[in-house]
């Protein structure tokens, strides 16, 4: 029998372990050390911003970023139901009330109609996630919120070096917050990184992601002695992770052009099934370019969403499901929300099965894959 495919598999393409090993050797693993520095320049010079902080979380940087966004209770804060957790913790843990909408149904991103007629004399920001790399129409929204006190907080755990109109995702808005979470493109197992737009907000930032003292104006010398100067938390990653994260960073085209070549077999593989009705793929606005960060279907109802994944697994293949929705999760019940509020989000909730992906994914393993998926339809896949 052929080796199980898992769904993600972490990898090593460079000195992790040895960038790690000149961490210890040195003495200096606690943050904010030579490979702290070394990720956010390389960051920075990915995504053509200068003001990158790494931090311990994609969650821990949207935190620091709603506290920028000086958020008070009852301030309304906008965003896809179709979403982790994360960001909604962040905002409901400091008193803002939560603006579920709803999802267009082709490119899974922020339904902007619904955001449009959302929008309100409370609204204080908007949190687009830019699902699977792909991002809404982020010109559209900038006119959206222009004449507004709102602020656009993108969400990009999952579109690290994606790009739109040429610009890369997390650099269009106010601010954008990464994750190198082991499941994305780029890791070191758990870590995140703020990128912000204005130079003010980097020096509260700065403040924040140090428990809120001024730590890092003392070892500049700009302040004789460092103290508590603000509202903060100890959002400060290990240079040891940020060593993993460095040698990472430096493979990072090779990285995501392994991960487009695997998306491209996808595509083409599964385009004659497209065409059928009986799956259809993710759409992909035309001013955008996606970083391929994994590869889904979506099928025609629930029970073949369940069916799929449990044919697939008969054959050793890990195939998995998405969100559930928030506004239909506990929490999203508990806040006045109910089954039927958002359509588009709880029909696609049922639909995606996502495939696969990972960077030592072979062309074996996705034709095994592909072939499975194709022999769940009865029908046979193309050569």
């Amino acid at each position: 029998m052929s080796d199980p495919i898992p769904f993600n598999k972490p990898f090593i393409i460079g000195k992790e372990l040895y960038y790690i090993s000149q961490c210890v050797l040195r003495g200096q693993s606690a943050g904010d050390g030579p490979f702290t520095q070394q990720c956010q320049e390389m960051i920075g010079r990915l995504l053509d911003t200068p003001h990158v902080l790494l931090t311990t979380s994609c969650t821990s940087a949207l935190h620091i970023a709603a506290l920028l966004c000086r958020l008070e209770p009852g301030d309304e804060v906008i965003m896809p139901s179709y979403s982790g957790a994360a960001a909604a913790s962040v905002f409901h843990g400091i008193g803002a009330k939560l603006v579920f909408v709803d999802i267009d149904p082709r490119t899974l991103t922020i339904d902007l109609d619904h955001t449009q007629r959302s929008l309100g004399a409370k609204s204080r920001a908007v949190v687009p996630r830019h699902y699977f790399g792909a991002s809404c129409d982020m010109d559209r929204l900038q006119e959206l919120l222009a004449n507004t006190p709102a602020r656009v907080i993108e969400d990009v755990a999952e579109g690290f070096s994606a790009r739109y109109g040429g610009r890369a995702l997390g650099t269009l808005g106010d601010f954008g917050a990464f994750s190198f979470h082991e499941s994305k493109d780029v890791t070191c197992g758990e870590g995140g990184a703020l990128v912000l737009r204005d130079a003010v907000d980097f020096e509260r930032a700065e403040i924040i992601r140090e428990k809120g003292t001024n730590r890092s104006q003392f070892f500049r010398g700009q302040v004789d002695k460092y103290t508590w100067v603000d509202a903060g938390s100890s959002y400060v990653p290990s240079d040891l992770l940020a060593a993993f994260l460095a040698a990472q960073l430096e493979h990072a085209d090779e990285i995501l052009t392994r991960k487009r070549e695997i998306y491209e077999q996808y595509a083409a593989a599964f385009e004659p099934l497209a065409e059928t009705g009986l799956v259809r793929m993710q759409s992909i606005r035309p001013e955008c370019r996606t970083n391929h960060h994994g590869f889904l279907i979506l099928v025609g109802s629930e029970q073949h969403q369940a069916a799929l994944i449990e044919h697939l697994a008969g054959l050793g293949i890990a195939a998995v499901f998405h969100f559930t929705p928030l506004h239909e999760s506990v929490m999203g019940r508990r806040l006045g929300y109910a089954p039927g509020d958002l359509p588009v989000t709880e029909a696609v909730s049922r639909q995606v099965v996502r495939l696969p992906f990972f960077h030592e994914l072979t062309a074996d393993d996705v034709r095994r894959v592909v072939d499975g998926v194709y022999g769940y339809y009865s029908m046979t896949p193309p050569a």
